[in-house]
């Protein structure tokens, strides 16, 4: 099993320092470097603290200029906010100055919030449409000269300008959930990353039939890879475990009010719904969180992780994010590094 990192930018509040925060998401980034993860993962979100990446690809141009040889992944591209054109060229543009490092990965958006500024009148379940129309354009323009005339976006003939240094261009991710997105994954020669989110281990086996049977009706010309993304917090000492608890539940309470689009966000923080209120619903119980995230001491996570690979998970996200402090952050990921991974070499 192969490791990748997935990692924003983050800001619970006004009174953590932007350019800590900055050092602070490289330093994570350059320990993953040094420690052979396959992939770093670099999100799109706009005007929300919680995940701070207006332009994936100045992200990954930032950590390709400071780490060796860590791969450099967009998780993912919203679709509907780029014209191909301008998304063929910037992710071109980014294999090129990081010598060929680049893995594109691109979905249709997660907030309506999002979308009624980025996109206004689009609904963000709409948003995979945009998706699949826009990425074989982008393979297109990629080739070379080419016309379109889409449901979307219509324009002359244009292309790529530079052409990505990968040939024929560089690997293609999809963040799938449904049968529809996995369909259109293997059809179109993609590799498959999927979130469980807080569910248990049942709905990544689900994940993974509909990869094999996407699979199955597709055919491939090889086969893709399979990677499943968790957060995750690993500590010496069980008694350390209530301080990711805590964190992801006021993380998952920002996205409640995201998710439902409350509208309750103030200058980029997403009011957190009250814990009290969310106490018994099943996705915020501290035991569940406790039993389905990859939270726990290294033998612990050791042990998830060996359900995941006996699935066929190829390859782990580690999610960094999730509100914990950065020195929390940072003790996790090198427990990882020094306790978990040689696990699995």
């Amino acid at each position: 099993m192969k490791f990748q990192l997935a990692i924003n930018l983050e800001r619970v509040d006004d009174t953590i320092d932007m350019q800590e925060v900055a050092k602070h998401t490289l330093e994570m980034v350059q320990i993953a470097d040094q420690n052979n993860f396959h992939i770093v993962w670099a999100a799109e979100h706009h005007a929300l603290e919680m995940t701070i990446a207006p332009n994936p690809f100045q992200i990954l141009a930032w950590w390709g200029t400071n780490t060796d040889k860590i791969r450099l992944g967009t998780a993912v591209v919203a679709a509907p906010y780029w014209h191909p054109i301008r998304l063929a060229g910037e992710a071109a543009f980014t294999d090129l100055i990081t010598n060929g490092r680049l893995e594109f990965g691109i979905g249709s958006g997660a907030y309506q919030r999002e979308f009624d500024r980025m996109q206004p009148g689009l609904k963000q379940t709409d948003g995979w449409r945009y998706m699949q129309e826009t990425l074989p354009v982008i393979k297109e323009l990629w080739k070379g000269d080419y016309e379109h005339a889409g449901e979307f976006w219509s324009f002359p003939t244009s292309t790529s300008v530079p052409k990505p240094l990968q040939k024929p261009h560089p690997p293609l991710w999809v963040a799938a959930r449904s049968p529809i997105t996995y369909d259109y994954a293997i059809k179109n020669d993609c590799n498959v990353m999927c979130w469980p989110f807080t569910r248990s281990h049942s709905e990544a086996e689900l994940y993974k039939r509909l990869f094999e049977e996407a699979l199955e009706k597709h055919g491939a010309s090889r086969r893709p890879t399979f990677a499943l993304m968790r957060h995750t917090a690993v500590y010496a000492d069980k008694k350390e475990e209530d301080v990711p608890i805590r964190a992801i539940q006021r993380v998952l309470g920002q996205f409640e009010n995201l998710y439902k689009n409350l509208g309750d966000v103030s200058n980029g923080f997403p009011k957190q719904i009250p814990l009290e209120s969310l106490e018994n619903r099943e996705e915020f119980n501290p035991d569940m969180l406790r039993e389905n995230l990859m939270f726990g001491t290294p033998d612990t996570v050791i042990k998830k992780l060996k359900k995941y690979e006996n699935l066929g998970v190829d390859e782990f996200i580690y999610y960094a994010s999730m509100g914990l402090g950065m020195a929390d952050q940072k003790k996790s990921l090198q427990l990882f590094c020094s306790e978990v991974m040689p696990a699995f070499k």
